[in-house]
């Protein structure tokens, strides 16, 4: 061999043999742990963020689809809140147990009758895991619906609503919307997942 006047040769010498030792495998599985249970804490957590922020877009929507059709069909509309779902249809054929506020007050006047156009009604069900609550303007506490009982959300022709405020509860977490009266759009919300 023939070798560069300024290279040195040195012999390899013997190493540590390859590998890991007992403690460092333990290590690198406890981090492993932590780090996968964090990750279910987190998925688990929010799965129920997850579910109430899907109801409350679902309602928010079928708000809006409200307003929209009593003012293009110049009639009344409502959305009825049953235990697991909600409905959208015309107010003269909404429930007849609501036609006064939480204080006893007429909301809106007399029912309209439905003429013989166009109509809308939807459907929508919720989680059934989750828990809704209807709280009226200027009451202090969330009602929810059940068989005897169903809130009936206005919607006039002039583009007003009712101001309502809708809390939905699955277990400890819950999501609470309060609409605006001019938009039936979420003018105030609050989310706690745990």
């Amino acid at each position: 061999m023939i070798c560069h006047p300024k290279t040195k040769w040195t012999r390899p010498s013997q190493s540590a043999p390859f590998g890991f030792t007992l403690l460092e495998i333990v290590i690198v599985l406890l981090v492993a742990g932590v780090v996968f249970g964090a990750a279910v804490g987190v998925m688990l957590g929010s799965s129920s963020e997850r579910a109430l922020t899907s109801t409350s877009s679902e309602i928010e929507l079928l708000a809006k689809k409200a307003r929209t059709a009593a003012i293009l069909h110049q009639k009344p509309y409502a959305i009825e809140f049953h235990e697991n779902k909600l409905r959208l249809l015309p107010f003269a054929e909404a429930s007849e147990s609501e036609r006064t506020t939480a204080l006893g007050n007429q909301i809106g006047g007399t029912a309209v009758d439905e003429d013989d156009g166009p109509t809308l009604r939807e459907e929508i069900t919720t989680d059934p895991d989750i828990t809704l609550g209807v709280r009226r303007w200027n009451t202090k506490d969330f009602v929810a619906p059940s068989k005897n009982f169903v809130p009936v959300w206005r919607f006039d022709p002039n583009g007003l609503s009712e101001p309502i405020t809708v809390r939905m509860t699955v277990g400890e977490s819950y999501a609470q919307d309060t609409y605006h009266p001019l938009t039936a759009t979420i003018s105030d919300s609050e989310l706690e997942a745990k």
